[in-house]
């Protein structure tokens, strides 16, 4: 097992065992998921969107994931800073899963814009808006 799964499973396992600071309930925060993503031919998958939320105490990210065939086997297709300001703001997440693992056609993405919050000494995940949808993946 190379370094980074192995690195990536520790830190999953360590934020499973923290406390989740709960949702949000604020209307005016909100994320969307366009309703085509790309796939290169290399397997780079490309996702994208928008999203609204409110100011924050700490860095904000939108992360995305998806899935094909089954919900069990999710794939993280990277993560972007957010500027959380009110505003409507662009999204857009790219990564290369497993070789391949997708392909084009009907896939699941899962997106969060998330903010990590200083609570003590550890910052703690404060979820501003979150979205499943069924989406196209299109060879690009």
């Amino acid at each position: 097992m190379s370094l980074r799964p192995a690195l990536g499973a520790a830190a999953l396992l360590l934020l499973a065992a923290l406390p989740v600071v709960p949702a949000a309930a604020d209307p005016g925060e909100s994320v969307t998921v366009d309703p085509t993503g790309r796939i290169a031919a290399d397997g780079t998958v490309t996702l994208s969107g928008t999203y609204r939320c409110l100011a924050g105490k700490g860095p904000v990210f939108v992360s995305s994931s998806v899935s094909q065939s089954t919900r069990e086997i999710r794939y993280g297709i990277g993560g972007s800073r957010a500027v959380c300001d009110g505003a409507e703001h662009r999204w857009q997440n790219s990564g290369k899963p497993s070789p391949d693992a997708l392909k084009a056609g009907t896939a699941q993405v899962d997106t969060t814009v998330m903010e990590l919050c200083p609570q003590g000494l550890l910052p703690l995940p404060y979820f501003h808006a979150t979205r499943t949808q069924d989406i196209t993946l299109t060879a690009s």
